[in-house]
This record gives structure tokens, sequence and C-alpha cells, in this order.
């Protein structure tokens, strides 16, 4: 029932999409059409029953990313599946693997580069994916702490005026890092981290003067910054550590008459040694269906003016 589906739902949704006749008895399955399609689903079914067999609940969505990663595959021919993929963190329920190839080039990236930038826009996966590996290397031990930095341009980075603590200060801006950390580990684990600053989250502006080893450092919300501070930013990288920077160009908040630090970077330091670039798309996100058509539909109307 996992794997076919509710009423068959998951094999009547594989027809439709790869036009073939799908034909289940027990557990038996018998798919009939063209020899190229036929390939591709049992791939998909198979992706299917490696995702039962880690004892992931399967939904009508994981199986729709599924088949258009295989579409994907077909396309590109990438002979590629991410169903293996899994990023191992301490929740036991939560099962993170790249749904995309997008998603995939980007953990291979981060995973053989000392910097990767992300840039995508929202729904992509670039800041949960990002959290999922450094937690995933922190339990590894091949990490010794974690680092979690966005510019808190709403606040123009002069927090003094705002109550409260520095943490309390800083929490509206730093939510969305929080909340993916909280998904991953457990509450008071999370908590005990922070306290002891094991994971430490913080504002851009308090990154400065710093040299950060054995560290995996995620620098959110990179379309805000400055060239100064991005500059700053990526000179802190210490021995032992990596770094990722995420953000969408589309989503500039920063004054008109100041540049994007993310957007400078990539002219500057693509081809450097050591630093990739992934760039993700409305293909890539993995949020409601809906919001990849919203991300299309925007683009579209970008280009068009």
């Amino acid at each position: 029932m996992n794997v076919f589906g509710n009423n068959d739902d998951h094999l009547r949704l594989i027809e439709d999409k790869f036009n073939i006749d799908v034909a289940s008895r027990g557990t038996k399955l018998t798919l009939h059409g063209r020899k190229q399609d036929v390939e591709l689903v049992e791939k998909l079914v198979n992706d299917l029953r490696t995702i039962h067999a880690s004892g992931e609940i399967l939904h009508l969505d994981n199986v729709l990313r599924l088949m258009n990663l295989r579409k994907e595959e077909e396309k590109h021919g990438t002979g590629y599946s991410t169903a293996k993929d899994v990023i191992p963190v301490p929740s036991k329920k939560l099962h993170i693997r790249p749904k995309t190839l997008g998603q995939k080039k980007y953990v291979d990236a981060i995973k053989r580069s000392d910097i990767t930038f992300a840039i995508g826009p929202a729904g992509t996966g670039k800041t949960y994916i990002a959290v999922a590996l450094a937690v995933s290397m922190m339990q590894a031990e091949e990490v010794s702490r974690i680092i979690l930095t966005r510019p808190a341009v709403e606040a123009g980075e002069k927090l003094g005026f705002l109550p409260g603590s520095l943490q309390e200060k800083v929490n509206p801006y730093l939510r969305p890092l929080y909340d993916a950390m909280y998904d991953m580990m457990d509450f008071d684990r999370v908590h005990e981290l922070l306290t002891k600053d094991i994971i430490e989250v913080a504002p851009l502006a308090y990154m400065r003067g710093r040299t950060l080893n054995s560290a995996f450092i995620i620098l959110d919300e990179a379309q805000n910054t400055t060239p100064e501070q991005l500059k700053m930013f990526v000179t802190r990288l210490g021995f032992g550590s990596k770094a990722v920077i995420t953000g969408d160009v589309t989503q500039v908040d920063l004054p008109k008459d100041k540049m994007s630090g993310l957007e400078q970077a990539e002219d500057i330091l693509k081809g450097v040694k050591g630093i990739s670039f992934v760039e993700l798309s409305g293909k890539d996100a993995v949020r409601h269906e809906v919001v990849a058509r919203i991300i299309e539909a925007y683009s579209d109307n970008d280009n068009k003016k």
C-alpha cells in the first residue's frame, strides 16, 4: 500500500504521467508500453521501494517529485536516483534527501567544496539542505560546531535600539535557521548546544575579526549583504571548515544605491579552486506544487520586463 498508494493512487498517477498501462496483482506489477517508458517506470518503482524500505511514509508529493526527477533523467541521461541519498540527522522520523537534480548537485558541491554558493528562489531547499548537512557533519564529528548567520537588513545591522539580549534582538531575523534546526534535532538538545556555543546563531555583523576553525558556517539571505560584508564573511574561513552561502538575487532588500555582494561574488569568485556555485530554479521547489508554478510565472514576468 505504501509503494502503490491507497487504492493504487500512485500507480494511476504513474500511468498518466508516463502513458503506460500498469497492472497490479498482489505484490506483482506488470508494465505495458514503450520500452523506454517501461524502463523509466521500473527505475521509479525501485526508487519508491528503496524509500519504503527506509521506513518513510510515501505521499503523492513524493511520487510526483520522483516522477519529475525521472523525466529529467530521461532528458539529460544522468542515471541518478535520489532515493538512496539520505542525509543522516538525529531525528529518526525525518528522512532528508535531495529531491531534484538541482538539489543533488547542491549536496555534491557542499561535500566537495570549501565554500559553496547556492543561488535560487524561495522553496528550493537552499537553507534546509545546508542545515541538514551541517547537523550530519557535526554528528559524524567532521566539524566541531555550527555557525548560522544572516544579515539583519531590516534593522540595518544596528540592533542596539531593539529591546532584550542579543539573542532576543536577532531571533526574528534568524527564525528560519532555528526552525530547520528544531526539525532535525530534539528541542532540548538544540538548546543545550546553543548554551554551550556549539551551535551559534548570530547576525552577520558579529562575524567581523574572527577566524572560524573546524566549523560549518551558513550565511543565509546573502543577497542582502554588501560586497564588503560578503568579502569579510568568506575570509573568516579557518582550517577544517566549510561555508555555505545562500541567497535569491531577485529578492534584494538593500537600498537601491547599494550593490548586492552575492551578485558581485559570482563575477569575482566563479572559477576559484575550492569554491562552487549552484543555480537552483523553480524546478527545484519542494514546497506545494503551486510554488514552482508561481516562481516560474514571476521569472517569466521578469524576463518580459
